[in-house]
């Protein structure tokens, strides 16, 4: 089963310093219909306009991912944990027990433009923990790059969940495969470019919630293509 959720029918938030799209319900944001997705809780899709950002503000029991698409983001935690993060580069905080940060654009003359997703933990009360690596274009270039996981297998980040979170760049023609195990699930989210799934063409924004699938084909249909997948219990 292939559930598209176009980028065109997402929430909509824009303050001015913050556009941002929500692919579930976030915020002042409500629809009963997108809740999240198995452990899939928020896929915000967020540019922030140079020098602004979110002043600090506490998270629990949540494992938060930054992914930066373009430009740069500074981190900064209750934890001591401060740096600027680029496009490459996918932040984990676990929120646990509770943990404060705040997050701005490093640039003062250059918008940021990211996503952050939050995946509920299969454990409460964890320490609140910092993780963050970098990962290349070459390491993504046509295949299914491993960049998150509940081990931190093959360099991935740790993530205190049952999912595999991959990224890939599929120049026009290139193709990827993935299957799903028994009881599995997976969520496509294109982050640049468009590509086809099956007989669905993908645009920027879009995602796609699947299930009983046994394998996923995507190829990539415009010069530079990105999409994550999370395959989720």
């Amino acid at each position: 089963m292939i559930n598209l959720r176009r980028s065109q029918e997402r929430g909509l938030v824009d303050f001015g310093w913050l556009d941002s799209r929500h692919t579930f319900s976030f915020g002042h944001y409500y629809d009963p219909n997108f809740m999240g997705f198995s452990s899939l809780r928020v896929i915000n899709e967020d540019k922030v306009i140079p020098g602004k950002g979110f002043a600090t503000h506490g998270h629990h029991e949540m494992e938060i991912i930054t992914y930066i698409i373009d430009g740069a983001l500074e981190h900064q935690d209750s934890s001591g944990n401060r740096s600027i993060i680029r496009p490459g580069d996918v932040q984990r905080m676990s929120a646990g027990t509770g943990i404060k940060h705040s997050e701005y654009n490093a640039s003062e003359s250059a918008p940021v433009h990211l996503l952050q997703i939050w995946i509920l933990p299969d454990t409460p009360g964890l320490e609140p923990s910092y993780e963050e690596k970098h990962f290349s274009t070459q390491d993504k270039q046509g295949k299914l790059k491993l960049i998150g996981s509940k081990n931190g297998r093959d360099g991935s980040v740790t993530i205190h969940q049952d999912v595999d979170l991959y990224s890939s760049i599929l120049s026009n023609g290139e193709t990827v495969k993935h299957s799903l195990n028994n009881e599995r699930k997976a969520w496509i989210q294109v982050v640049q470019g468009s590509v086809q799934l099956e007989n669905y063409q993908l645009y920027i924004g879009d995602g796609v919630a699947i299930s009983d699938e046994p394998s996923l084909s995507l190829t990539g249909i415009s010069d530079k293509s990105e999409i994550l997948l999370l395959d989720l219990r």
